[in-house]
């Protein structure tokens, strides 16, 4: 997915955070990739370091409509929810996905329909193909 990031001031000894600006919302994120290119257009890979778990960080969403937000230090993704045969759960926001593991069970009611998946901003990662 190309992005756009937006460098932010850094704290000494923490990994680096961008602003990242998407056609469904925009959020702060770790930057993986060389911290001198952090500032611009990419195209990157997401990752979530944190396991969806139905009931805690995420629960059925109140709109039919992907978005990527901040909310504190946490970051709100809302899409559709499709569940894998291998156990994991994919969200489809707009043209782009995420993958997640599975830590609790999801209601089969929960399958093909509108989530919203909160994780701290520190468990979400972009890492750039190019730039």
């Amino acid at each position: 997915m190309f992005v756009r990031t937006q460098l932010l001031p850094q704290a000494p000894g923490r990994p680096m955070t961008v602003r990242v600006h998407t056609p469904i919302g925009s959020a702060v994120v770790l930057w993986r990739g060389d911290p001198r290119g952090a500032e611009g257009r990419h195209l990157v890979e997401w990752t979530v370091d944190e396991d969806l778990h139905w009931g805690r960080n995420t629960r059925p969403a109140s709109h039919a409509a992907a978005e990527l937000r901040q909310a504190g230090d946490r970051v709100v993704v809302r899409g559709l929810l499709r569940l894998t045969e291998d156990g994991a759960a994919c969200l489809q926001m707009s043209h782009w996905a995420l993958l997640f593991d599975l830590a609790s069970p999801v209601p089969s009611s929960a399958e093909g329909s509108w989530v919203e998946i909160r994780v701290g901003s520190e468990r979400v990662a972009l890492y750039p193909y190019r730039t």
